[in-house]
């Protein structure tokens, strides 16, 4: 009898790489979701998601649409869509991303979205199954990103960006009424609830 072993996440973080080398990273990788590519100034980390990240995102993916709809919020998600500014040297590809908000603004857009002009997503989520090398909070506020769930240790930690940076907040501010301790106790629900059960779960616990 053969085992088959999840391969577990993997981060490779390089330094002294150029725009043009990580633009065509990107380039050649346009056909696919992995891996992901997060770019800072010179510095580049790589990371291949383990089957748990993905689960995680899809789990995260879900949520965000069922609650949306429960409670009368247009949201709509650009999954790991790349966003770069070539101006600030800063790029990132998020677990998941949501806009709601500024959708007016990107719904139907058929060029890719220019953070030089169109909004930053609304929402986005990190999962952080390993620890990042780079801090992907200061790029995101940057960016000008309002609202980032961190996954971390079976925990959801909603933060608000503000002058300051980040803070954290006890709820979300895109889907108001779903709270930080809610979204950690729903998404260890997905991990064992048969699909059909959680998304009853999920419905009954915002309505």
């Amino acid at each position: 009898m053969t085992t088959t072993l999840n391969p577990p996440e993997q981060r490779i973080l390089l330094n002294n790489i150029s725009w043009e080398l990580y633009e065509s990273l990107l380039t050649a990788h346009l056909a696919s979701s992995v891996p992901r590519f997060t770019y800072d100034r010179g510095c580049l980390e790589i990371m291949s998601p383990s089957d748990e990240h993905e689960q995680l995102t899809r789990a995260f993916d879900q949520l965000v649409n069922i609650v949306a709809e429960e409670i009368n919020v247009n949201a709509k998600g650009y999954g790991s869509t790349t966003f770069r500014r070539r101006d600030l040297k800063r790029g990132f590809e998020p677990d998941a991303c949501f806009y709601s908000q500024n959708l007016h603004r990107v719904l139907g857009k058929k060029t890719k979205i220019d953070l030089r002009t169109d909004p930053p997503p609304d929402l986005v989520i990190e999962i952080d199954v390993t620890s990042s090398s780079l801090n992907k909070a200061a790029i995101m506020a940057e960016f000008g990103v309002p609202e980032l769930w961190r996954h971390r240790r079976n925990v959801c930690h909603i933060l608000g960006l503000e002058s300051t940076g980040y803070v954290e907040r006890p709820e979300s501010s895109m889907l108001p009424g779903l709270t930080a301790e809610l979204i950690s106790v729903l998404i260890e629900e997905s991990r064992t609830l048969e699909p059909l059960i959680w998304i009853r779960h999920v419905r009954a616990a915002v309505k």
